[in-house]
Parts: structure tokens; C-alpha cells; sequence
């Protein structure tokens, strides 16, 4: 897998610039990956969508999908698109350090 430096550190990423390690994760990282994608500061609302993604990620061995973040997270999809605006799954993934979800393009 490759690697780059984001927020001063080599972390491993895919094609696509998706992290692989779930460990090299942090929040500090997190700032970093939001800015990248146009997301300036990173809410209460934004850490916990993270939060329950990276715990279901640990729980379930994929990334959860946005009907599973809406009905297991009580997170609703409008608030999703709000917070992470026009493709709130593969960005929301991105700045939590997961692999994008299956099926999303």
C-alpha cells in the first residue's frame, strides 16, 4: 500500500487516498482529512459521527453505510448531508479513517 504525509506523519492509504491502517487514525489526523475535502472545523456533531462510525467499524469489519448510521447511529441522514455536505458517506468515511463503504461510488 502506499503511503503520505498528512498532518506531519506517513500514514498508508489506497488508490483512492482512503486510509488503510485503522490505527494510524487520530483526531488531529481527522482535522487534517477534513480540510483536505473543504470541511474547516471539525463540530461536536462531526465527532460524534466519527465516533460511531469508527466504533461500528471496530464492531462490524466494514464501513457503515448511511442507513446504518441514520437507524443504529439516530443520526439523521439530512443532518449527515448538512455536516458533511454532497457525498456525506465517502467523506464521512474519509475523515474517519475507514475504507469507503461498500458500494459507494
Amino acid at each position: 500500500m502506499p503511503t503520505t504525509a498528512i498532518a506531519g506523519r506517513d500514514v498508508h492509504i489506497d488508490d483512492e487516498g482512503f486510509l488503510t491502517e485503522y490505527d494510524e487514525w487520530n483526531e488531529e489526523l481527522a482535522e487534517q482529512l477534513a480540510k483536505n475535502i473543504g470541511i474547516d472545523t471539525l463540530t461536536e456533531d462531526h465527532l460524534k459521527v466519527i465516533t460511531f462510525l469508527r466504533d461500528d467499524y471496530a464492531e462490524q469489519g466494514e464501513t457503515a453505510t448511511l442507513r446504518r448510521v441514520q437507524t443504529v447511529g439516530g443520526i439523521p441522514t439530512k443532518e449527515l448531508f448538512v455536516l458533511f455536505p454532497k457525498k456525506p458517506a465517502k467523506k464521512m468515511a474519509y475523515v474517519s479513517g475507514l475504507p469507503k463503504p461498500v458500494g459507494c461510488i
